[in-house]
């Protein structure tokens, strides 16, 4: 069930999920929510610059991932959006934040989120925040000529749509608070293109307020090349069908880096891959390439220089055991050695 300011939200109960999408984006409230939003000023993010950084406790999420943090072990959680689903139980005070990238993960993904906030309180009411995903119709029109595959709907619409659906389509009670999505975060060039106003956001965990904010490559550590990796091998995996990425665990305050298997194939792609220019990169790696982040194109050479030289997962999970990151004493991660490995 979908809440907005204290009441259901109740559309025809035939609308589809793109119908109660469509009905939300003009809630006055959220509308509100949405402008607010956008007016704030954009953070930036750098562990070897900014003191205020170095000192929090963090979380940094990737594409596919997901984490459910504990305010009294954690400052901030951190991602760089597709579309962004920031459930908040204030009752048992747990954040579970997830990137969510594709339609088929959504399910899955709640369930994921759900069993690690969710209480046995029936009547619970959880926050929830929707950032990222902006209007990209008009860019990946731009593209369709070169990619043939883009479909008219573009990618951020359907994922967005499905969320929501899926929201509603469940018996507990979700209030949105903020849907910063689609129109509400794009902006356009003179040419018609649309761009994502924000990339990223910072969410508060002492009081579950989210910011927009921009990330080098230092704040988005630990282990971001395997990381980076699983997204695409998880396509593969059986085991990862459906479902969002393991990455943290919320008892332990430990980066949990749960296995997945890639085949010689990643290997091969990327060996057909590396010798592109950067333009053919774009336009072959990403479904919204005139709105990618200027270390797009690096992120991926250095995923395929990784995969040529590894081929095999199991150097990277031996034992099909997770890869394993403590938080040092000045806030940092630190990757340690599990002694079934090491014996």
């Amino acid at each position: 069930m979908i809440v907005v300011g204290g009441v259901p939200f109740a559309p025809e109960d035939s609308s589809q999920g793109m119908d109660t999408l469509v009905a939300l984006m003009g809630h006055p409230l959220l509308v509100s929510a949405s402008e607010s939003f956008r007016s704030m000023q954009e953070k930036r993010i750098s562990l070897s610059e900014n003191s205020c950084s170095k000192s929090s406790k963090w979380v940094y999420l990737f594409q596919s991932e997901f984490a459910t943090v504990d305010p009294a072990l954690v400052d901030v959680c951190r991602s760089y959006c597709t579309v962004v689903d920031i459930i908040c139980n204030s009752d048992i005070g747990r954040i579970s934040v997830a990137h969510m990238d594709i339609p088929r993960v959504v399910d899955g993904g709640l369930n994921q989120m759900l069993s690690l906030v969710a209480d046995h309180d029936s009547d619970a009411l959880f926050d929830v925040h929707l950032v990222g995903g902006f209007d990209d119709i008009s860019s990946q029109q731009s593209y369709l000529d070169a990619k043939r595959r883009i479909k008219s709907e573009g990618y951020s619409y359907p994922l967005c749509a499905k969320i929501v659906d899926a929201l509603r389509n469940r018996s507990e009670k979700f209030q949105i608070q903020t849907l910063h999505v689609l129109g509400h975060n794009t902006k356009w060039d003179s040419e018609g293109i649309g761009y994502p106003i924000f990339h990223g956001f910072v969410v508060e965990t002492s009081n579950g307020s989210i910011s927009p904010a921009s990330f080098d490559g230092t704040s988005r550590c630990p282990d971001d090349i395997i990381r980076r990796i699983r997204v695409t091998a998880s396509f593969e995996d059986p085991n990862w069908r459906g479902k969002l990425l393991d990455t943290y665990d919320t008892s332990t305050d430990q980066f949990v880096i749960a296995p997945c298997a890639w085949s010689i194939r990643q290997k091969n792609i990327a060996l057909a891959l590396q010798n592109l220019s950067d333009e053919e990169i774009l336009l072959s790696c990403s479904s919204s390439p005139s709105a990618e982040g200027p270390d797009f194109v690096d992120n991926e050479r250095r995923k395929w220089n990784y995969l040529i030289r590894h081929p095999d997962w199991r150097e990277a999970f031996p034992s099909k055991a997770p890869r394993l990151f403590q938080r040092t004493a000045h806030g940092a991660w630190a990757q340690t050695v599990r002694d079934d490995i090491q014996n």
